[in-house]
């Protein structure tokens, strides 16, 4: 059983985070519907926030707010580094509270706290900054020569955004999305997940402060139906999604119909390659992160471990010592490693998948069906060994603490059961000779890889092969996205 955190499951009296209006074109306004959405503590699983849920209605009013901020208001026809000092404000806004936010995610979806205080606010800060940075220098139009005369070729920004995204990580998500696009100069309607909407509200109150124009950031938290409205809408330009694969193929055939522009970042069943060289004792500290971040609730964890037959128990041990060391418990407590799952129907989910490994004769090695507490919730971390790659725990995203240990024959093999997937989102390799690992990792069909370590790096593209999405986030080529190309050629 892994380590329970010091607190154990203490039941504590929250502040009621309450929210009776939506941000709508710059404004605190009042929803159309009286629908309210509880956000639950998956620790206390007690009510530690309230907003409003959103209807059509509402999605209308946001959209039309976004649309008349680009079609007539002053965002779109600022420069570039006009634009840039405005996100610079709001970075800067946002480094002066983001422990505030980490602390607010934490008690929204269960983030453990340091988790939370190393990427959850962290890494938003840093994509607002690098895009602030970026965008000083950038050029919105280039010279070139063309066969009778100079050429211009200009870039402007697409226009209206519905940015829909997740629970897992937020504000990450958000801001993949929310950064690159202001800069673009594109107007956005945001609609967070509603399990977890109190980030929003908070940074919805920092750009404000910042001055973001009237109509550029809209938000509207809502549920599945109203967010297919906000998706299908003509008023909308581009969709930029974050979340299941499922869900990223309807969206794809909604903006497919309309030729409507779409980015799509989805699911991932990553494979993190022990090489028989690696040294286990080092690599069991990166590794921890990178296959149990989160609670185990992230697209790019290495749920797959795969580790030659030779050394295939020794890694079923190193890989069970290394959960069995993890913390369980109260999410705010700096010693904790694991936190709960978002909402019960997630701790359902991930359970059915326990049964489902046993049921295929997999091997429980650490954890199982045996809850840590009786409330929240909670699942044991857990570690398979015997598994197989045409098991359904080893294709199918879990999204959870549960980890499946598959042998492999040689390197080669190892290669291939990597790339025997539906997904190709993210991937590590573990080795003695970095050189050699970097080899591997250009053999490995995923969107973003890792030598002894896995980061996703603000500069540079994120996102997947095959079913794992379209389209990539990050860096100059995230805000490409967010660019239309207009050539212009001239005589005289």
């Amino acid at each position: 059983m892994p380590k329970t955190s010091k607190h154990s499951v203490k039941q504590e009296a929250h502040d009621m985070r309450q929210h009776d209006k939506l941000f709508i074109g710059g404004e605190w306004v009042a929803p159309a519907g009286t629908g309210t959405i509880d956000v639950i503590s998956p620790h206390t699983e007690e009510v530690v926030g309230r907003v409003p849920d959103g209807t059509a209605e509402d999605m209308e009013r946001a959209v039309a707010a976004a649309r008349e901020a680009f079609d007539h208001g002053p965002w779109p026809r600022m420069t570039f580094a006009e634009r840039a000092e405005v996100i610079g404000r709001l970075a800067a806004v946002y480094n002066e509270r983001q422990g505030e936010m980490a602390q607010l995610i934490t008690e929204e979806m269960g983030s453990p706290i340091t988790f939370s205080n190393l990427a959850q606010a962290p890494q938003p800060l840093g994509m607002l900054q690098y895009y602030a940075e970026l965008g000083r220098t950038f050029q919105q139009e280039e010279q070139r020569p063309g066969l009778f005369g100079p050429i211009t070729v200009r870039r402007e920004p697409v226009g209206v955004v519905a940015a829909v995204v997740p629970w897992n990580v937020p504000q990450f998500v958000t801001m993949t999305k929310v950064a690159p696009a202001l800069l673009a100069g594109c107007t956005i309607v945001l609609k967070p997940a509603p399990e977890t909407p109190l980030d929003a509200y908070l940074l919805a109150e920092w750009a404000a402060e910042a001055g973001v124009p009237a109509g550029v950031l809209n938000i509207v938290v809502a549920g599945r139906e109203v967010g297919e409205h906000l998706i299908s809408h003509k008023g909308v330009d581009k969709v930029a999604f974050t979340g299941s694969t499922a869900a990223g193929r309807r969206i794809a055939a909604v903006c497919g119909e309309q030729l409507k522009r779409v980015s799509l970042e989805l699911g991932g069943k990553s494979a993190a390659i022990i090489l028989d060289d690696a040294d286990l004792a080092a690599s069991m500290g990166f590794l921890s992160m990178a296959s149990l971040m989160n609670n185990g609730q992230a697209c790019v964890a290495q749920t797959r471990i795969l580790a030659s037959r030779n050394r295939y128990d020794e890694v079923v041990d190193a890989i069970a010592g290394m959960v069995s060391s993890q913390a369980v418990g109260d999410p705010a407590d700096a010693t904790t490693g694991i936190g709960p799952l978002v909402a019960k129907r997630q701790q359902e989910r991930v359970e059915s998948y326990i049964r489902l490994g046993m049921d295929e004769g997999a091997k429980i090695v650490v954890g199982g069906l045996d809850r840590p507490y009786d409330r929240g919730w909670y699942v044991a971390p857990t570690v398979f060994s015997g598994v197989s790659n045409d098991m359904r725990i080893a294709r199918e995203e879990i999204f959870g603490p549960v980890l499946a240990v598959i042998p492999y024959e040689d390197e080669a093999d190892a290669v291939r059961i990597a790339n025997d997937s539906d997904y190709g989102l993210a991937g590590t390799v573990w080795t003695a000779d970095a050189e050699h690992g970097m080899e591997v990792a250009r053999r490995v069909r995923t969107g973003t890889y890792g030598v002894n370590c896995f980061m996703l790096e603000t500069n540079a593209p994120f996102g997947g092969y095959k079913a794992s999405g379209i389209g990539r986030e990050l860096g100059p080529e995230g805000l490409n996205s967010y660019l239309e190309y207009k050539t212009i050629s001239r005589l005289g």
